[in-house]
């Protein structure tokens, strides 16, 4: 079986002979966007991140499957796919670890007022500020329940937070105890301290959380996404830190990079990171693990 490794496999190169001695034939591409290495014809599965986004799919005639490594479904074109048979698998579990810590301590930027610190020890200022946060206590809303949001919820909980979930679905849990369906949103956000937002970009969760959504959550909550830009309007996001969130911690946007000209650059109760949470020492470990257990059926 031809397998189409390309560069968004960090260590791919590295794996070839490794893949040669488990019966695949494989081939390297370093860009996605470059100029396909072999006939799309001839290939019947890849390791990818966007590939798609620059070949067009249909032209992939023998594709079997797909292995992603991101965690994302919504740079393929899942509707070809699932007509076409095709399995598709994603990196479920890899960036878990690193995202949820980065999501705890965006939160605690905001409560424990790190900018205030932070400039006042370049300008060496010694000031006391008085009006610091606990998390202890904090309801904490996660909509997203998969292995993302648990990932968030054993972090936050251990902080002594109230956990509550949402996602497709009511159910209930060990760690958020009540998980609602997305339909009850509004009602989970007029409780919650802290939005972590995990759920994939789909035609449905595109601008989920717009004008009416912020005007649903608690005064001076906070919003962390994690998750798919796509899923906030920026827009109304910096109308709602003007007038009414605490703060937002923000790592992906609609378009990236972000604008040098969007307002969420110059305001103080943002954490505002470029598309960096899943960033973590043990990811290629994880990415392998789950490449090769794919691999091997």
């Amino acid at each position: 079986m031809k397998l189409l490794v390309t560069g968004a496999w960090k260590n791919g190169n590295t794996q070839l002979n490794k893949i040669k001695e488990m019966g695949y034939s494989p081939v390297f591409m370093q860009n996605e966007k470059d100029e396909l290495p072999c006939d799309p014809e001839t290939v019947e599965g890849v390791v990818c991140n966007g590939l798609f986004l620059y070949h067009d799919i249909r032209e992939f005639t023998s594709l079997k499957f797909i292995q992603l490594t991101s965690a994302g479904f919504d740079r393929v074109p899942m509707d070809y796919v699932q007509a076409q048979g095709i399995k598709v698998y994603n990196a479920r579990g890899v960036y878990s670890v690193p995202m949820a810590e980065f999501a705890v301590c965006g939160v605690l930027q905001l409560y424990k007022q790190g900018r205030f610190f932070y400039e006042n020890q370049q300008k060496h200022v010694w000031e006391k500020h008085r009006g610091l946060l606990e998390l202890f206590g904090k309801t904490v809303a996660v909509v997203g329940c998969g292995n993302v949001g648990c990932e968030c919820a054993k972090r936050f909980k251990a902080f002594g937070c109230n956990l509550v979930g949402v996602d497709l679905y009511d159910g209930e849990s060990e760690l958020f105890g009540k998980i609602y369906s997305i339909d009850k949103i509004d009602c989970v956000l007029k409780v919650a301290d802290v939005v972590v937002l995990t759920l994939p970009l789909t035609d449905k969760t595109k601008d989920l959380f717009n004008e009416h959504r912020f005007s649903a959550m608690k005064d001076d909550s906070v919003l962390v996404n994690i998750a798919r830009g796509a899923i906030v309007n920026e827009k109304a996001l910096e109308k709602a830190l003007n007038t009414k969130l605490f703060g937002a911690v923000i790592d992906v946007f609609e378009n990236e990079p972000l604008m040098e000209s969007s307002e969420l650059w110059k305001l103080e109760n943002v954490v505002l990171t470029p598309h960096n949470s899943f960033v973590g020492e043990n990811n290629e470990e994880r990415l392998a693990s789950v490449i090769y257990k794919n691999l091997k059926g």
